[in-house]
């Protein structure tokens, strides 16, 4: 195990900067060319492309691994739901109706 991460940790360090500059121009490229004859915005530069591509990754979170984590959450409330006694399901809703100001107001 330990002789294949000595062949990956160089690749990986290799990479991620290949793919922050192909990302990077991608974005810079598609910006120049959509929107400032779209929109009449100024164009970028590639550091500003790439911080784009980092306020995007804030903004709308993980690459390729946010969908298995949704997956896994609803899966487990699910289960958890399964479980719950009707009387417990309806306290639930009551709950949520009256705390995220859900139903009819008094």
């Amino acid at each position: 195990m330990k002789k294949k991460w000595i062949f990956l940790a160089p690749l990986a360090l290799l990479a991620i900067p290949l793919f922050i500059a192909i990302s990077g121009e991608i974005v810079l490229r598609l910006w120049n060319w959509l929107l400032p004859p779209l929109f009449g915005w100024r164009q970028i530069t590639f550091w500003q492309a790439v911080g784009i591509l980092a306020l995007c990754r804030i903004l709308f979170g993980r690459f390729g691994r946010h969908g298995y984590y949704r997956s896994n959450f609803r899966r487990r409330l699910a289960e958890r739901w399964k479980h719950k006694t009707p009387e417990e399901r309806e306290r639930f809703r009551q709950a949520m109706r009256e705390g995220c100001a859900f139903g009819p107001s008094a």
